[in-house]
């Protein structure tokens, strides 16, 4: 095994040949906005007809493909002295992986639903056995469904009330633009239905003949919400619903009492409920409570009465109640007040109970309520930062909730919970090789002072022994937008560098809810530099307290995440041995100022609308990363992208790359790779994503060993 300080065998030939990084061709576009003007050298690498690319990549223009490429041979050529490291490194985390592992089965009815893999295969196979035992029937084979093709995402399925059809989505791009198709469970056949760009939103109808979808328009917005009856063509399917605002997202599910679906329009700012009878479902959707600025709430019907979490008047989120014949917001009634910090994050209803899943100072909780005596309880768990989901129930007339609990150093938990006895049931845990032992590292939470005085709450693991004087290389990363937290949850790839001596940890920033609500807010619109701050005193103070030193850390990020990687960068290059920007949203200015692109509109609750505020365009100009690359040295950098990717589109983060080369002094080196059959998550293959993750950990180690120098310009 390669220690964190040495060097892989025959690196020194290895690195002679790696060519001089491409340099892209700067084609000077004049942009103007409020009195400003400024030049784009690289905004002809956004394709013109980039819809038409993220349904066929081929249609990607020549010269934009030529550089890609030439990129893409750069970045291996760089990495090619860690080739054996990254095998070694796919060998590890594959063994660390049951192959043929599978979800506890959940009960519905007269069977038992679940997926499992099997042995050396990619994708997901659905299947189901009856309740009371016997033989499995295979409901759709993701491994099967895959063949020949170059990309297969199966993004999942749902089996009809009846119990005898199975609709499941599949994405053959990475642009997210699903097919729906339905499996005929008692005839073990497929049907001839195909719903083409659409979400993966299925919900059934009571009488099993026909499901309620969403379909995306021609910028990949989700518009619609249709109903689709088996045997007919997608040209005869009714609209239910549409949203023509393309500022608000629609999505529908249904709920666990089964009469309903919810169809939930949201933005970034708000939300509202349309209730659909799953008997009725061409009757007009049923409006809960009109969208009002800074409301969000969700729904859970309970048969005569609602249940919904929000944030009115209750900026941490609480539960109230509402009649179902007057659910509008003047007939909600407390039920669980708000308390200040602690968040409500999630909430599910059965027949007889509340479960509430709540989070303080980042910890999150349980918390059962009993809807028939008030009386109300938590689930106690002792470790200091750790992670907890609620699993799938699909019975609403149940005691047995089931939820998963992990830590950074302890293998995913499945407990099944008996809210009567108050008793836990271990379903299931996760798999690991023989030797793992929790005990061998020590997990922590701590609290980095951020400048303003607020304390940014830190996760992290070593192994315990490791010494903590400043010499330890170190692995940072946070998010820090929409809301989410980042969960501290148990990842079996993140060992292959904590048992090579590194510290992993969560720098739990502002922008996502890991402190309650104001966290977020705190880390949005005209707050957005709060996360880039919390994120450099969460690396500062780790330094500080000798879990790392400077230059030893490698950070990462992803998505929004990128954004964050891309503006430390420019804040403290010096501070990082490394930066690993995934799928990178760094040309924040240029797509927050393009209204065609799919997400811009919606964006502009989170981000600012620079079009039509001045006060939003200065702000995202301040920090966005491609505009803020300065005439200073930078730390090695890799950057990933998807060609077919829909969300952070593949120029965002091969235009910072450029900039970075034409700008920057010295350091590096400065490596784009784009999948050229992947989007925003990468590899759909589960060992084939190994690949991925091994190039940014080998790209780790080979920075902080200081074996990317010769690459570098």
């Amino acid at each position: 095994m390669t220690g964190a300080g040495s060097r892989p065998a025959g690196e020194a030939s290895a690195q002679s040949s790696v060519p001089k990084p491409p340099r892209a061709e700067a084609r000077p576009t004049q942009l103007s906005a409020h009195g400003l003007s400024w030049a784009d050298d690289y905004a002809w690498i956004r394709a013109d007809n980039w819809r038409e690319v993220l349904r066929d990549p081929s249609r990607l223009p020549a010269d934009i493909r030529a550089l890609l490429k030439a990129e893409n041979a750069y970045a291996d050529a760089a990495l090619a002295p860690t080739a054996g490291l990254q095998k070694e490194l796919r060998r590890e985390m594959r063994a660390r992986l049951k192959e043929d592992d599978s979800e506890p089965p959940q009960v519905d009815g007269p069977w038992a639903y679940y997926s499992r893999f099997r042995s050396g295969g990619q994708r997901r196979i659905y299947c189901r056995k009856p309740r009371q035992g016997g033989a499995e029937t295979v409901l759709i084979d993701g491994d099967a469904r895959a063949e020949g093709k170059a990309f297969f995402h199966l993004a999942g399925g749902r089996h009809s009330p009846d119990h005898a059809k199975f609709a499941w989505s599949s994405d053959d791009l990475g642009s997210e633009i699903l097919t729906i198709a339905v499996r005929d469970l008692e005839r073990q056949r497929d049907l001839a239905d195909r719903i083409r760009g659409a979400t993966g939103d299925v919900v059934w109808t009571g009488d099993s003949a026909a499901f309620l979808y969403v379909e995306q328009d021609e910028n990949h917005r989700p518009r619609r919400v249709m109903l689709h009856r088996l045997e007919t063509g997608q040209g005869d399917d009714v609209e239910v619903f549409v949203e023509d605002d393309p500022a608000w997202f629609i999505g529908i599910e249904p709920t666990r009492l089964g009469a309903t679906a919810i169809i939930s329009v949201h933005g970034h700012d708000a939300s509202e409920a349309l209730v659909v009878d799953l008997d009725h479902p061409m009757a007009a959707p049923r409006l809960v409570a009109p969208r009002r600025p800074g409301i969000r709430y969700e729904v859970m019907d309970h048969g005569d009465r609602f249940f919904i979490r929000t944030n009115a008047g209750a900026p941490d989120f609480k539960i109230v109640i509402a009649p179902r014949e007057a659910p509008q917001e003047a007939n909600w009634r407390d039920f669980v007040v708000e308390r200040d910090g602690r968040f409500i994050a999630d909430a599910t209803l059965f027949k007889d109970q509340l479960v509430l899943l709540m989070r303080e100072m980042s910890r999150p909780r349980l918390a059962v309520i009993d809807l028939i005596s008030g009386e109300s309880h938590e689930i106690a768990f002792d470790e200091e930062t750790y992670f907890l989901r609620f699993e799938p129930v699909y019975e609403f007339d149940t005691s047995l909730i089931r939820f998963s609990y992990s830590s950074l150093a302890r293998p995913q938990e499945t407990y099944d919970y008996d809210v009567a006895k108050r008793r836990r049931t271990l379903v299931k845990r996760q798999t690991m090789p023989r030797g793992f032992d929790p005990q061998a590292y020590v997990t922590r939470l701590v609290f980095a002072p951020a400048e303003d005085g607020e304390s940014v709450p830190v996760s992290l693991i070593h192994k315990r022994g490791v010494r903590l004087d400043g010499s330890a290389p170190l692995m940072l990363t946070g998010y820090g937008a929409y809301g989410y937290a980042v969960e501290a949850s148990f990842s079996t790839n993140r060992f292959s560098l904590i048992d090579r001596g590194f510290v992993f940890a969560i720098a739990h920033v502002r922008g996502g809810t890991d402190k309650g609500w104001r966290w977020y807010e705190d880390g949005k619109l005209g707050n957005k530099p709060n996360s880039f701050r919390d994120f450099l005193a969460a690396a500062r103070f780790l330094i500080a307290e000798g879990y790392t030193g400077s230059g030893r850390i490698v950070a990462q990020g992803g998505s929004a995440g990128g954004l964050l990687m891309g503006a430390v960068a420019n804040l403290a290059p010096d501070l990082f041995a490394g930066l690993i920007a995934d799928v990178p949203f760094v040309d924040v200015l240029a797509t927050m100022l393009d209204a065609s692109l799919p997400l811009t509109p919606a964006e502009w609750l989170e981000w600012g609308d620079p079009i039509h505020d001045r006060a939003a365009f200065d702000t995202i100009r301040s920090y966005s990363p491609t505009d803020n690359v300065r005439a200073q040295r930078y730390p090695a950098i890799l950057a990933l992208a998807g060609l077919a990717d829909p969300r952070v589109t593949y120029w965002e983060p091969a235009k910072w790359v450029a900039r970075l080369r034409a700008t920057m002094t010295g350091g590096g080196p400065i490596l784009l790779r784009t999948a050229m059959e992947a989007g925003h998550a990468g590899a759909p293959g589960r060992f084939d994503r190994l690949e991925d993750v091994a190039r940014q950990y080998a790209f780790a180690i080979a920075c902080v060993e200081g074996g990317l120098e010769r690459a570098a310009e």
